[in-house]
């Protein structure tokens, strides 16, 4: 899966945040704040990533399961997808 064209990663203020442009600008109008986890994971998606390689970048950086980054990758990648931020 990876970011679609029209989203993009800006730091504002010393936060990290997606805006949508152009023509995705019209299905959504707003923009998603991420912590570093997501900055971490939006990233890698913007290269191409699969669930699995998402989870395994949590577990090099932080002291999670196996299970526990998967789950949070799954709760991510979700709301992404639900904003219309990413093609498979």
């Amino acid at each position: 899966m990876k970011t679609k064209k029209n989203f993009v990663l800006r730091q504002v203020a010393g936060s990290y945040v997606v805006l949508s442009i152009a023509e995705a600008a019209v299905d959504f109008d707003g923009m998603l704040n991420l912590n570093e986890s997501g900055l971490l994971l939006w990233k890698l998606l913007e290269q191409g990533a699969t669930l699995d390689s998402l989870a395994n970048a949590l577990l090099e950086e932080y002291e999670v399961t196996y299970d526990e980054a998967l789950a949070d990758v799954t709760a991510f990648v979700g709301k992404l997808r639900d904003a219309g931020c990413i093609e498979d």
